[in-house]
This record gives structure tokens, sequence and C-alpha cells, in this order.
């Protein structure tokens, strides 16, 4: 291990007992070392921070702007350790965060990604992602917190499910409707009769028996995608599947206005079933809905008939 792995594996280690994740940092930073090492350099300068993070020549400015601000934080630790290092200046590449436009699925486009897991090699496979799917589109799980779950989350009696280790440290309980019970309980009836389910603990595996890896997660996505025959809206309105998330908040708040409950109220519940820790960060999922702007304008003309 040379110097500065020494270091970045020391960096790493502090920002994670201060609560952060840093697991695409940590893969960006060992992709940036190993550059450095290709190159005989043993120290972090402006030049090569810029040169490695322009690598990638067909990609948007804003991943740029990421890849160099995962080397500016590690670039601020080493200065301070050593002055020899230089640390990017943060205006170097701006990044501007352009949000995508929420794409809603419709019932039947959920239930046409669910049929196209059919042309996916093998059983075991088939049912994963189709489980993985209905999964998302019923709870409104981050994909990340669906594939860490391990058969201990998961209770089938009680009809519950607990997320560990979220993306804000937080742990809840989801309640399962009764039909995602059954589903769940056919899935691991497949998954334990296959010949690698001892491999891995995780709920939903692989055909190797490993649990899910996030890249390949979408990719495959992709793939059902296009075989659902699914297509973007607009430039930035793509089918994505962390979208399934949004259309479950959104489903949730139609469901109900017209059951006629007050949905002000019950907002923070929907927060917590999402995993925020506010409300405000909610209402990113529910904003510039067809359906629900369809609602407000007849909740608002119902309110001005009303006045005298």
């Amino acid at each position: 291990m040379t110097t500065l792995q020494q270091h970045a594996a020391d960096y790493l280690r502090i920002r994670r007992a201060l609560g952060f994740k840093l697991e695409r940092a940590e893969k960006l930073l060992a992709q940036y070392l190993a550059f450095l090492d290709a190159n005989g350099q043993d120290r972090v300068t402006i030049a090569n921070a810029l040169a490695w993070t322009r690598l990638p020549g067909n990609v948007s400015a804003s991943w740029w702007a990421f890849r160099l601000s995962t080397v500016r934080c590690f670039a601020t630790y080493l200065h301070a350790l050593d002055p020899v290092h230089e640390v990017p200046p943060a205006d170097v590449l701006p990044r501007r965060i352009r949000r995508a436009v929420p794409y809603l699925y419709t019932e039947n486009e959920i239930w046409a990604l669910m049929i196209a897991t059919g042309q996916l090699r093998g059983q075991l496979r088939q049912a994963t992602y189709r489980t993985l799917i209905g999964l998302l589109a019923v709870t409104g799980m981050r994909v990340g917190e669906a594939i860490r779950l391990d058969r201990p989350d998961l209770d089938l009696t009680r009809g519950l499910l607990t997320v560990r280790d979220t993306k804000f440290g937080k742990t809840r309980e989801l309640p399962l409707h009764h039909t995602t019970v059954t589903a769940l309980g056919r899935y691991l009836q497949v998954r334990d009769a296959h010949e690698h389910a001892d491999v891995s603990d995780a709920v939903l595996i692989s055909p190797a028996g490993t649990r899910l890896i996030y890249c390949n997660v979408h990719a495959t996505f992709r793939q059902l995608r296009a075989e659902a025959g699914l297509r973007p809206r607009s430039t930035g309105c793509r089918p994505r599947i962390h979208d399934l998330r949004h259309r479950f908040a959104v489903q949730t708040l139609l469901d109900w206005y017209l059951d006629g409950l007050d949905v002000q109220p019950r907002l923070p519940l929907l927060s917590t079933y999402l995993g925020h820790t506010h409300p405000r960060h909610t209402y990113w999922y529910l904003q510039a809905a067809p359906e629900l702007l369809a609602i407000a304008g007849q909740l608002l003309e119902t309110a001005q008939e009303a006045r005298p």
C-alpha cells in the first residue's frame, strides 16, 4: 500500500465515523490514485486532478464537477497533513445540479416491466427482478435499501420489513400489504430452492447466490425498460428505476385525496415511510405531478364556490 493509499484509507475511515457512507467516493478515489501511480506521481496537484477528472470525455459537465469535488475533499484533508498537496479551487468546474423530471409510471407500465423480466435468463433472475420492481413500486424504497435487505429484515409472519442503514443512517419498519407478503413468500421459495441459495444472506440474490450489485441492477433495468417499450416523455423525463419511488409517493397522496382524508397532517407519515428526515425532503417527489395538480385545482374551485 502506497502512502497516498494509506492516507485515503484514513480519510475514508474518519469521514465514515462522522456518518458519511462514501461508497462512490471510495471507488473514485481508488481510480484517481491508480491514475497517479500509473503516471509516477505521488502528490495531489491541480493539474493532475483536472487531468483525471476530464478522462471520461462523453459525460456531462456535472459528472466532471462531481469527480473533482471528490478529489478536492481528499486534497483538503491531505493539505492539512502536508502543504505540498494542492487543493483544486471550488469554482474550476462549477457544478450545476439539474434534477431529472420524474417519470410517473402508470400501473400498466409497471406490469409491462414485470412481464419483461420473463426475457431474462434463468428462473431465479426472472423472479429476482420481478420481485425487486414490485417491491420498489409498493414500498417506495430506494434501490440501495432493497438490495441490502437480509433475511432477518423480512418478517412475513407479521407482514413487516425492516430497512437498516439508510441514506441518513436511520432504521425504519415498513408494514406490508398481504399481497406483497404473498409475493415475497413465493419469491423466497424460488430463491431457497436455488443451488447457490446459501452463498449470501441477502433477500434478493443473483444466479451466483450473491447480493445484487447496484450498477448491474441499473443495467438490467435499462434492458427491461427497452423490452417493455417504455420511451422518454421528453429530453429531461426518462423512465428510471428511481422513479418507482416517485410513483409511490404520488400514488399515496392520490389515494388519500380520493378517500377524502386531510392530507397535510399525514405528510410526516409519508416522509417517515420513505425514510426522509423532514417532510420538506418529500416535496420534491410530489411537485408538478399532473394528477396532483388536477386535484389541487378541484379543491381550489370547491373552496371558491363555497365563498359567499
